[in-house]
């Protein structure tokens, strides 16, 4: 066994409790290559049975072309049930109040419409696809993080998980997130996308598209950004290295159109994919602050 085998062996057993430990469980997916990976890894622990649990998609409204294409591409190729939360009904509910201004973002209102859907469908468990390498906050998480009955995580209140011993005991009222593969690495789930041939969306290949420099990074010129007479569009060959709601995701410059194009890329970066997210510079503890209140 190499040590993709390990982690995936490893992110198995995580599906697999899971799958035995709670009553009501969900799959968290955004379209992005970590929960693309989940599916895949789900298919090899529960195959030739069904997912035992729905894939849950939180949609900002603001959400790539291309990420929504693939979604429903998939959803459709492995027969399984998804669950869509859009921030737009909880903004029209008035639970949320739309950010103004020329670098408002949806991003930090999904936590709301998260937690009415886990609420409505009665959830106790949520599998994400967050990893330790991404940021500190996720570093400091355990694999099995409870939240309490708010859907709050308290960094202080973490169970140790010695010998891969998962304990999911919760109260009621309280759901756990489940990170499977919070011990890979950006370049370990590349290098599985490459070893298992898994499909992915367009975006995370270099292409052709407009976009206009904003605050140091290069965003997809949309009308989502509010963009205006000051801003300056140019048409650039580009990738996304991580994928979330388009008003604070940036694109990096890239030629990569193959896997090993990308591969070799990230081993020369010295940035981490998340220095492409505008909502992690608002502030050194931004995530941190996000996940207490509920965030993924």
């Amino acid at each position: 066994m190499d040590y993709l085998d390990h982690l995936e062996a490893e992110a198995i057993y995580i599906l697999r409790e899971v799958a035995g430990q709670f009553e009501k469980p969900a799959l968290l997916f955004s379209g992005g290559k970590d929960s693309i990976t989940l599916v895949h890894l789900a298919k090899k622990a529960f195959r030739p049975g069904k997912f035992p649990f729905p894939l849950v998609h939180i949609d900002t409204g603001h959400n790539f072309p291309e990420t929504i294409e693939y979604r429903d591409w998939l959803v459709e190729q492995i027969g399984e049930k998804l669950i869509v939360g859009h921030v737009q009904d909880s903004i029209d509910a008035g639970k949320v109040v739309e950010q103004r201004g020329k670098n408002a973002s949806r991003n930090a209102l999904q936590t709301v419409t998260l937690l009415d859907t886990i609420e409505q469908y009665g959830f106790d468990a949520c599998i994400g696809g967050a990893r330790r390498d991404e940021e500190k906050a996720r570093a400091k998480e355990r694999i099995f993080s409870v939240r309490d009955e708010f859907g709050q995580w308290d960094p202080k209140r973490q169970r140790p998980e010695l010998w891969n011993i998962f304990n999911g005991k919760i109260q009621r009222g309280e759901n756990v997130r489940v990170f499977p593969i919070s011990n890979w690495t950006e370049l370990d789930v590349w290098n599985y996308i490459k070893r298992e041939n898994i499909a992915l969306p367009s975006i995370y290949f270099s292409h052709e598209r407009d976009v206009v420099f904003r605050n140091g990074q290069w965003m997809a010129a949309d009308p989502v950004l509010q963009i205006d007479d000051q801003d300056i569009v140019e048409h650039k060959s580009v990738r996304f290295r991580t994928v979330g709601d388009m008003t604070c995701t940036a694109a990096v410059d890239s030629i990569a159109v193959e896997l090993d194009d990308i591969i070799a890329e990230i081993k020369a970066s010295t940035v981490s994919e998340r220095g492409a997210r505008m909502d992690d510079k608002v502030s050194e503890a931004a995530m941190e602050e996000r996940k207490k209140q509920g965030y993924f």
